[in-house]
């Protein structure tokens, strides 16, 4: 079994990859998010999660494998990133109540002798939210570190998400079910 080392500072990715039942490392990589205006929405997020991976410069050992991902909401062909504040937080929760929108995850997979890279989408549905939902749910406090401004496994994931196509925890931040399906896929080729 691989010990996992987890580049990311995300406390959902850490609990998620932790009940995965690996033994999980943390470790910091620091990148600038930089991504070119001309790339196509789905590919934002495998482009980041291999940046993450270039940035860590450690040796791994045999029986290590680095993951690092990065998580993007997209509506209407616009990315949703992290709300900057509570007015803008308001804003992208009504944008998405009563419409459906993707949540991409890229995902890297890095060994001492190869590198996998890949993509899971989710499409969510919001209800429609009344203006009092929104509010009470941004004041909350938590929407702030999230993309597009909400958390499915919060009280507004349980109030206000209609239907899931996809991976359910690909939107609370890593696809769980596709990520150990290709870490075996990967070991078995080590």
């Amino acid at each position: 079994m691989p010990t996992l080392l987890l580049a990311s500072k995300s406390p959902r990715r850490r609990q998620l990859l932790t009940q995965l039942g690996f033994p999980v490392r943390f470790v910091d990589v620091e990148v600038d998010e930089v991504v070119d205006a001309a790339t196509p929405v789905e590919l934002i997020p495998s482009g980041l999660a291999l940046l993450k991976s270039r940035a860590y410069t450690q040796p791994l050992a045999d029986d290590e494998v680095l993951v690092t991902a990065d998580t993007i909401v997209a509506h209407r062909g616009q990315v949703l990133g992290k709300p900057h504040n509570v007015d803008e937080a308001v804003a992208m929760l009504r944008s998405l109540s009563d419409d459906s929108h993707d949540v991409y995850t890229g995902v890297c997979l890095k060994t001492a002798r190869q590198t996998v890279v890949f993509t899971e989408k989710t499409t969510v549905w919001f209800r429609p939210l009344s203006e009092e939902v929104i509010r009470h749910y941004v004041s909350q406090g938590t929407c702030l570190d999230k993309a597009g401004s909400y958390g499915i496994q919060e009280w507004i994931g349980m109030v206000g998400v209609q239907r899931v196509d996809g991976c359910y925890y690909n939107v609370v931040g890593l696809p769980v079910s596709r990520l150990y399906f290709e870490l075996g896929q990967l070991m078995r080729k080590s």
